[in-house]
């Protein structure tokens, strides 16, 4: 990934996280991650814990930022999902997979938030 790539999507981790925050989410953890997987957002919406990816694009000429979502990014994300619902004694605790799209390419970013977008746990 290029250093612009880079710094575009922790400024969207850092946008996502606020945007959240204004509906009622509280971020529980950010850049939850090992070796096999990353978690951008770890946040708690009511009684659920939700697994945030946020993707961020300038631009939707290569697609919808949430198309870049797929199988395998999901199930890393589920693996990552089940190790920290273990380790932090949440097992039956109702969790669910959010991903929040940003789009920058106007002069204020456009945010789109999409609860349940796929299931795993």
């Amino acid at each position: 990934m290029s250093r612009y790539g880079q710094l575009l999507g922790l400024a969207g981790e850092q946008a996502a996280a606020g945007y959240l925050e204004s509906l009622g989410y509280t971020i529980l953890e950010k850049n939850y991650r090992s070796r096999a997987f990353e978690i951008d957002l770890v946040a708690k919406h009511g009684q659920v814990i939700c697994f945030v990816e946020v993707k961020t694009r300038s631009s939707t000429k290569k697609g919808m930022p949430r198309e870049a979502v797929g199988h395998a990014k999901q199930q890393k994300i589920i693996m990552g999902a089940s190790l920290y619902l273990k380790q932090h004694h949440l097992i039956n605790q109702r969790a669910r997979f959010d991903v929040v799209e940003i789009i920058t390419q106007g002069p204020v970013p456009e945010f789109n938030l999409i609860q349940n977008a796929f299931s795993g746990i």
